[in-house]
């Protein structure tokens, strides 16, 4: 088993509060860790084993970039507490400890075992435990930072939305969830984006060769991912956006969920198509009734008529609903598009702590803009003052 150790060899990471009664290891090998675990539940589809597969597999090699697992156990019974998996990352001259994410993972949370606190108390005790661990690494952080945490998972408490240190974050998550009757809800949305989701399926399907499919072939799946890059490159340099899905290490992270995903109905691919033609793609990951998309491409200004960006999601959702899915979910950022699908707006909390005295600064920072965020008036008075977007929204 992997863990840190000290010079000396001592498992120095290895960190264990017996009054708390939690039991911290740091470990650096995913694989490991998560056969340590047994059996994961995943609270998301993000928390599922696959996606950090993927993730890990793509970035624990990357510069800057250094994997660190926290396994917490009741300290008694030897129960599993949480998993959280986390990356240690240097920015500039700070060590940040942050969830396993880089802007690629929407939800971040805790892969939540039996010993898991369900109260405020036990939360702290679980986090003062975490703390204590990380502060006794050979080569600690500066910073624990931990963004888009949901408040909820799986209709349990997230123990760490009970921490006094969450405060709200700049994000949110968007999710629709269709009931039984996919009809009945179709009927929800509004009038004009009813019809205009009917009338772009009619134009679309003018052309006889033109199809709606889900992908289910590893190999034609990769091709569809590589159709995503250059649509997605094309349109972000469009709009003159810094955009980095493209670069090496996001690519190849993509890959690894595609090609290890696919096959068990994990990742899912679905592509509107004019025969050879791709219009549009749509790349989502699935755990049993829940659905999440995560990257959309179209073709351009040559099919904007048949809106195929709007036109491939609510063919997906339906395919989907008939396969049993209930929840969907547009992730987060707040676009127009996902309003029209009548989303409804999922709350997730930042939580921040230093760890040496270099990381005091930014944790007080990051918690005098979590408590501004509580003043959401206010917020926005200073955003506007200071020339800063409100929110990630486009028409």
């Amino acid at each position: 088993m992997t863990v840190l150790t000290t010079s000396a060899g001592q498992l120095a990471a290895r960190s264990t509060s017996r009054a708390a009664g939690f039991r911290v290891e740091l470990m650096r090998d995913w694989q490991q860790a998560v056969a340590r675990w047994h059996d994961i539940s995943p609270s998301t589809p993000f928390q599922h084993p696959q996606w950090y597969d993927a993730w890990y597999g793509a970035f624990a090699a990357a510069e800057g970039v250094a994997p660190l697992i926290a396994v917490v156990t009741d300290a008694s019974t030897g129960e599993p507490a949480v998993l959280l998996p986390l990356i240690r990352r240097q920015q500039d001259n700070v060590a940040i400890v942050e969830f396993a994410d880089l802007n690629l993972t929407d939800y971040n949370a805790p892969i939540i075992g039996a010993a898991a606190p369900r109260d405020a108390k036990a939360a702290r005790a679980l986090w003062r435990s975490l703390l204590s661990a990380l502060r006794r690494m050979p080569d600690r952080g500066d910073l624990i930072r931990l963004r888009k945490v949901p408040v909820d998972l799986d209709g349990k408490p997230n123990p760490l939305a009970l921490l006094n240190a969450a405060g709200p974050c700049l994000l949110n998550g968007n999710l629709v969830t269709t009931g039984e009757d996919y009809e009945a809800w179709r009927y929800t949305l509004e009038k004009t984006v009813r019809k205009e989701l009917e009338r772009s399926w009619r134009v679309f399907t003018r052309d006889p060769a033109a199809s709606f499919a889900i992908i289910t072939d590893r190999d034609e799946s990769l091709r569809v991912l590589s159709t995503t890059e250059v649509q997605q490159g094309t349109r972000m340099q469009s709009l003159g956006r810094n955009y980095v899905l493209n670069d090496e290490t996001c690519a190849a992270f993509y890959r690894n969920l595609v090609r290890d995903g696919v096959g068990n109905g994990y990742a899912l691919v679905t592509v509107l198509a004019v025969g050879d033609e791709i219009v549009a793609t749509l790349l989502g990951i699935r755990t049993g009734p829940r659905y999440v998309m995560i990257r959309i491409s179209n073709a351009g200004e040559k099919w904007s008529n048949c809106s195929p960006g709007r036109l491939i999601i609510e063919r997906t959702m339906a395919a989907l609903h008939r396969d049993g899915v209930r929840e969907f979910d547009f992730s987060v950022g707040n676009y127009a598009y996902k309003r029209r699908f009548g989303v409804t707006r999922r709350p997730l909390v930042d939580i921040s702590a230093a760890l040496s005295w270099r990381g005091w600064p930014f944790a007080l920072r990051d918690c005098a803009v979590g408590t501004l965020r509580n003043h959401p008036k206010l917020d926005a008075r200073l955003r506007r003052m200071f020339d800063k977007p409100l929110s990630h929204e486009e028409n």
